[in-house]
């Protein structure tokens, strides 16, 4: 592990100033990714700037009616609060199918937002396997490697990693939105748009900007986000990471689905919104023929590569199953 400084800021107006003050920096809080790609040489900041004590780890109301989930808050403390299990159960499903529970003891919101890809290559620094993420221009040692929990969808001929979170896909499904703070302001930024697609710069992997700290993510007081669920289909029951999962929440009235929220994890460059399966759903009932055909529609544009073929007739089943277990709660 390389040398650094740690600093400790006691508010968010300092952080991003020790930040200024030296670029290569990364703020710290849960650590639990972070801490990983510095073991692993991936990363190599000169000054971690720890933001634990700024007091950003409370979920409280918003005037609307949603929920404030402050950037430092926990994945155990959110995933238990009442709050979430009662009107967001989605996301407290998420989370808990995630990790294990010292780490989630751990884990924060934000960190969850910003957490790396587990591809093989990126993670193989020390051995120096071609990866356009962490050297742009070098090449991507998965597309014509090992590639079985890679990306179908939103892939480029220079980046096929998958993006890890649980959360995030729960995050997409429920309209969530990213509060920041930089020296220019502040910014509220939909989840929607918080992450680009890889394209010729696979290193940028959403939109903040140097030193830009997440402060909270707030999420809308939709009242039939309470009827949703995450599933998840991977290797073991626990601490394994996605193959494919689906995050759905469904507006159901007299049988027929008024609207719908889907995204999907495991299979794509970043957590998605499952828009044309959407589409199919919205006022119609949830049939067999209909919910299958909602899954061909969003795995259309799916690209397999040479040994995860099989990830997309599982979305497409997992997509399938999820819809029809939240369609029939009461």
């Amino acid at each position: 592990m390389n040398a650094f400084t740690y600093l400790q800021a006691t508010n968010t107006d300092q952080a991003i100033g020790d930040y200024a003050a030296h670029p290569q920096a990364s703020y710290l809080a849960g650590g639990t990714n972070l801490i990983d790609n510095i073991k692993l040489n991936i990363l190599q900041p000169q000054r971690l700037i720890d933001v634990r004590r700024i007091g950003l780890d409370q979920i409280k109301p918003t005037a609307a009616g949603g929920l404030s989930i402050g950037a430092s808050v926990t994945n155990s403390a959110l995933a238990h609060d009442e709050r979430v299990l009662n009107m967001y159960p989605v996301l407290s499903q998420a989370i808990l199918a995630g990790a294990s529970p010292q780490l989630r003891n751990v884990a924060t919101t934000a960190g969850n937002l910003l957490q790396r890809t587990r591809c093989y290559y990126f993670r193989d620094a020390e051995n120096a396997s071609p990866c356009n993420k962490r050297h742009p221009g070098s090449g991507c040692a998965a597309i014509d490697g090992y590639n079985r929990i890679h990306a179908v969808l939103g892939t480029s001929d220079k980046c096929i990693a998958t993006h890890p979170s649980d959360m995030d896909v729960a995050l997409m499904a429920l309209d969530a939105v990213v509060l920041t703070h930089s020296s220019t302001g502040d910014r509220s930024i939909p989840i929607a748009d918080f992450y680009v697609a890889y394209g010729d710069d696979p290193a940028k992997e959403n939109v903040l900007q140097p030193g830009e700290l997440i402060t909270a993510v707030e999420l809308p007081p939709t009242k039939w986000f309470a009827r949703s669920q995450y599933s998840k289909a991977r290797d073991r029951a626990s601490y394994e990471f996605a193959l494919a999962s689906a995050a759905v929440a469904l507006d159901v009235d007299n049988g027929v689905i008024r609207d719908c929220r889907i995204a999907l994890g495991g299979i794509a460059t970043k957590p998605w919104r499952a828009l044309a399966a959407e589409k199919v759903l919205r006022g119609q009932k949830p049939t067999d023929d209909l919910l299958r055909a909602a899954a061909e529609a969003e795995l259309r544009p799916a690209v397999a590569q040479k040994h995860n073929a099989f990830k997309i007739e599982m979305a497409k089943r997992l997509l399938v199953s999820t819809v029809r277990k939240v369609s029939a709660i009461a």
